[in-house]
């Protein structure tokens, strides 16, 4: 018997949480999805791990594909592994966090149709689990 058939591997993503806060408000760094699953909603930007990287070159690769944004500190926040949370296949991803305090510009990419600052008070519907990711990140900044 295989390896492969015995301990199947699932996929692993990252996903970059960028705040900046303004005078008024805390905004979220958003990407609205060009392709299914969840084509058309909003979501944290974020993808695949490719087998030559490490999760914080993924994150940062990710991050400039999707909106742009480059140099940008990140800190890893938790993994989510729930085996629905993605209906495609299995996967796990770890999640990161950041803060801009500057107007870096940003201009989506990739697989993401528009690249977009929320109002943490503002978001819209959110895809996959990302909105339990939002609500942990949240927790943690406030602590």
């Amino acid at each position: 018997m295989s390896y492969t058939y015995r301990y199947p591997r699932p996929a692993v993503t990252v996903d970059m949480l960028v705040f900046k806060k303004t005078k008024e408000v805390l905004q979220l760094l958003l990407i609205q999805r060009d392709r299914e699953p969840f084509q058309g909603f909003w979501a944290i930007p974020g993808g695949f791990m490719d087998m030559n990287e490490t999760l914080e070159a993924a994150a940062q690769r990710e991050l400039m594909e999707e909106t742009g944004l480059q140099n940008v500190t990140l800190e890893q926040l938790k993994a989510y592994s729930a085996p629905d949370r993605d209906p495609r296949h299995r996967t796990i991803s770890i999640a990161f966090t950041g803060i801009v305090t500057d107007n870096q510009l940003i201009k989506a990419g990739d697989d993401a149709r528009k690249a977009q600052w929320f109002s943490i008070g503002q978001l819209p519907l959110l895809a996959f689990d990302h909105t339990q990711i939002v609500a942990d990140a949240l927790a943690k900044i406030q602590h």
